[in-house]
């Protein structure tokens, strides 16, 4: 009996050892991953935010109940460098489109100001790298919808003169120069002018984003750009087959010409089983898009919200199904495997879609980085995925700019 009890003693403590081992184990990647992720740049290249900043109910510089971005939640999230998009609906055309893409541009400008102790306007990778060492959020400005210059060429000298560092060349619709990856074919991809425009964005430094638009019009920026190509919020079509993805060979291809591909958190662009059943509940994504305009009218706050309200409701009822923020996951490793390291980022979309379980706002974004780590990727290469990636291909498209304007 004696002997019984004391192989029993043995079984339990080594047992017992084992799991203090482990929690002990798991601890240490926890903390790692939180001294990675803190001291790291985590640069989100596609945030909606800009939107409710003309609500009157919403208040950038506090916690609110509602939405993704906020500076307290970046804080808490390390998220210490974001793209604000500039975003109009696609159907609204020349001096209209231009004249609420200043405002927005303007918006940007004056919250950076009235929050200048926690943020810094940035126009380089360098400026995003000196905000990083003095503490502040490197904010920057990505215009969404090539329909926002007006079909005005000097347009994109104006925007770049005011920040912009990129631009998606279309949004949900054709505009007047470049077909849409959402919309009927109208231009066979980019025209002659869409082509110039594609130049004068090398010239000025503005990143082209190909996130949105056809395959056609990506292979012909792809031929034309002198610079690498950004998609600023786009996710693997292997995935999840929605034509606002980039297909396996498409991402071999921008890698192959040193460009980026940030990965989007919508659950539709995340999961082919969502996208599947949102398509047979709510028809196309354009469509369930019109549906939520005409409800929200002429409230800046109102889409995105209604959007997640409508969402999460589905998913309750059980009509939509769940998805977990691993997908994230999922996606980035997918694109590693094809290209490696170097060509992936993030481009939340946050405050423009609907994200996945456990990843419901910026605060949640050190999740990331522990789960890189926890599958064997390097620090060096998660600091490229959090930012470092996008940094190089800023300084890239710098250098450019620069060898094309001494050219001139």
């Amino acid at each position: 009996m004696r002997r019984i009890l004391a192989l029993l003693c043995v079984v339990v403590c080594t047992l017992g050892g084992t799991l203090l081992v482990s929690g002990s184990a798991a601890d240490a990647v926890a903390d790692r991953a939180h001294k990675l992720h803190f001291s790291s740049i985590v640069l989100d290249t596609h945030d909606d935010t800009t939107q409710r900043l003309f609500s009157k109910s919403f208040d950038l510089g506090r916690r609110n109940p509602d939405g993704h971005i906020d500076i307290p939640r970046m804080r808490e999230g390390g998220m210490n460098a974001i793209f604000f998009s500039i975003w109009i609906d696609g159907r609204i055309m020349r001096p209209p489109a231009v004249q609420k893409a200043l405002d927005q541009i303007d918006a940007v400008h004056e919250n950076v100001r009235t929050f200048s102790n926690d943020m810094v306007f940035a126009r380089t990778a360098e400026d995003v790298r000196r905000a990083h060492a003095q503490g502040k959020i490197a904010t920057l400005i990505g215009v969404e919808g090539g329909h926002m210059i007006g079909n005005d060429i000097r347009m994109v000298r104006i925007f770049g003169d005011l920040g912009v560092r990129y631009m998606t060349l279309s949004h949900f619709y054709n505009d007047e120069w470049a077909d849409s990856s959402t919309d009927k074919p109208a231009h066979n991809g980019l025209t002659d002018y869409g082509k110039d425009i594609v130049r004068e964005m090398n010239r000025q430094g503005i990143m082209v984003d190909i996130s949105h638009v056809s395959d056609k019009t990506f292979y012909d920026a792809l031929e034309i750009s002198k610079a690498p190509l950004i998609a600023s919020h786009s996710s693997c079509r292997a995935l999840s087959n929605h034509p606002r993805n980039m297909t396996d060979q498409m991402i071999k291809d921008v890698a192959a010409k040193g460009g980026v591909i940030q990965i989007n958190y919508h659950l539709a662009f995340l999961s082919q089983a969502f996208n599947d059943a949102q398509t047979a509940l709510e028809g196309d994504i354009v469509k369930s898009s019109q549906e939520r305009a005409k409800k929200c009218g002429d409230d800046p706050d109102c889409a995105s919200l209604e959007q997640d309200r409508e969402t999460r409701a589905l998913i309750s009822e059980g009509k939509l199904p769940h998805v977990s923020w691993e997908k994230i996951i999922e996606h980035i490793d997918h694109v590693v495997r094809l290209v490696g390291p170097d060509h992936v980022g993030l481009g939340s979309d946050f405050d423009g879609a609907s994200m996945p379980e456990g990843m419901e706002d910026c605060s949640k974004l050190p999740k990331i980085t522990e789960a890189l780590l926890r599958k064997g990727y390097s620090e060096e290469d998660i600091r490229k995925i959090l930012g470092e990636n996008t940094l190089r291909l800023m300084e890239q498209v710098e250098r450019v700019s620069r060898d094309l304007q001494a050219q001139r």
